[in-house]
């Protein structure tokens, strides 16, 4: 019997076991829009007890697809704090978490229920491609955070020294510094702090360029993991 629903709850090329994870992703996505219905404002009472019921379906589903995992795992405390066993445990948390309580106090946690299109991360071909893309270039990937941060807090550094005098409002403290050199670095530049002074315009001209690499790098690293990863799949 284990080995039965085995074949059916993990991926395999067999009929029931596309027909189970076909159902699932489509319970993601109704869940999903069901979700986004309910922050209309002013739904009526048959509607929002319509998605009330489509919830708590979503919910049983998923928790029996869970519980099912965890049964039919070789290694189950591994299943469990494994990446996928903590977006499946995710998903349905919030329901939970609300049950016998006014679900006002818990509404910070509904944003949790968005985890459940992580799901479709087990059933997406693309989306595993990229996610050992990942495990591939997390090094890599690690690296480039560290000296960013390092970059951030340098570029607060020195617009703080060219621009506090100047513009005590905005650049009172490095803390204060560090909004700007973030949205400068990742070029966003929304325009609500800005360097008057000379030396702050010449020292912003040479973040603005280092930032430019900054966004371009990630690029790179991830595309040359892609291409790594297809390339292992095949070979295997």
């Amino acid at each position: 019997m284990k080995q039965y629903l085995k074949n059916i709850v993990e991926l395999n090329d067999n009929p029931k076991s596309r027909f189970f994870g076909y159902f699932i992703q489509i319970l993601i996505f109704v869940s999903i829009v069901s979700f986004s219905f309910e922050t209309v404002p002013d739904l009526e009472p048959k509607t929002r007890s319509l998605l009330r019921g489509i919830e708590i379906f979503c919910v049983i589903v998923f928790t029996l697809e869970y519980l099912l995992r965890i049964y039919v795992a070789d290694k189950k405390t591994k299943f469990i704090f494994s990446f996928f066993g903590i977006i499946d445990f995710l998903a349905i948390l919030p329901f939970y978490l609300a049950l016998g309580v006014d679900l006002r106090s818990l509404r910070a946690l509904r944003f949790l229920r968005l985890f459940r299109m992580l799901k479709l991360m087990r059933y997406n071909r693309a989306i595993k491609h990229f996610t050992r893309a990942i495990v591939l270039a997390k090094e890599e990937i690690l690296l480039f955070l560290f000296v960013t941060l390092i970059l951030i807090y340098f570029s607060a550094v020195g617009i703080y020294y060219f621009e506090n005098q100047a513009q005590p409002e905005h650049f009172s403290s490095v803390f204060d510094s560090l909004w700007w050199a973030i949205i400068t670095l990742t070029t966003v530049g929304y325009g609500d702090v800005y360097p008057i002074t000379v030396g702050g315009r010449i020292f912003t001209f040479f973040i603005l360029m280092i930032g430019l690499g900054i966004v371009a790098i990630p690029t790179g690293i991830i595309s040359s993991a892609l291409t790594k990863s297809v390339d292992k799949k095949e070979e295997d």
